[in-house]
């Protein structure tokens, strides 16, 4: 499998990625068991792909259980990223209540997102969503500060625009960006 660079921090990736999201319930039905999925994800791994995309909002929660669950055994093979920046109100009541990316909620996402993943650090850590109550400067200073606990490794943005992502880039560099169009 050949293999990509994401940004100047070293991370390195599988040309061909997993997005894990379709892989458990609460975005439309699931094609097969918790214990199938688990397998086309380690099935996955056998074929080369080392990176595995997922988020707190898939499910939410669940996904990233199955993701850390499956990618267990081969952690160390492996790039994780995850995304942060929904408010979800509690595991309770798991529905996306808007937009959060205040500085404390990022924390609290990651320190789930940690225990869900059964990891000690998330290799990607994305904000899913721009949040425009916050500044992109204090989103990425906490990301920032995250890296330094050793708790993330790189910092990503999904669906921003290109002042918002050089003005983030300013405070931490952005290693890997997302966007929903196809290819």
């Amino acid at each position: 499998m050949q293999k990509r660079k994401f940004g100047t921090g070293g991370l390195e990736v599988s040309a061909i990625g997993l997005g894990c999201m379709r892989l458990s319930p609460g975005h439309g039905a699931v094609a097969g068991t918790r214990q199938e999925m688990i397998a086309l994800i380690r099935a996955a791994v056998e074929r080369g792909v080392t990176f595995f995309d997922t988020a707190e909002v898939y499910g939410p929660f669940v996904n990233e259980e199955l993701v850390g669950e499956a990618l267990a055994p081969v952690r160390d093979q492996v790039v994780i990223a995850t995304k942060f920046g929904f408010q979800i109100d509690s595991e309770e009541d798991p529905h996306p209540a808007g937009l959060n990316s205040r500085p404390e909620y990022i924390e609290k996402s990651v320190e789930g997102s940690l225990k869900r993943l059964n990891v000690d650090t998330i290799d990607l850590l994305y904000q899913h969503r721009v949040d425009p109550d916050v500044p992109i400067e204090d989103v990425a200073g906490k990301v920032k500060d995250l890296i330094r606990q050793g708790k993330v490794r790189h910092f990503g943005l999904s669906e921003a625009s290109a002042q918002t992502i050089r003005r983030a880039h300013a405070v931490h560099p952005v290693a890997a960006l997302q966007s929903e169009y196809s290819l």
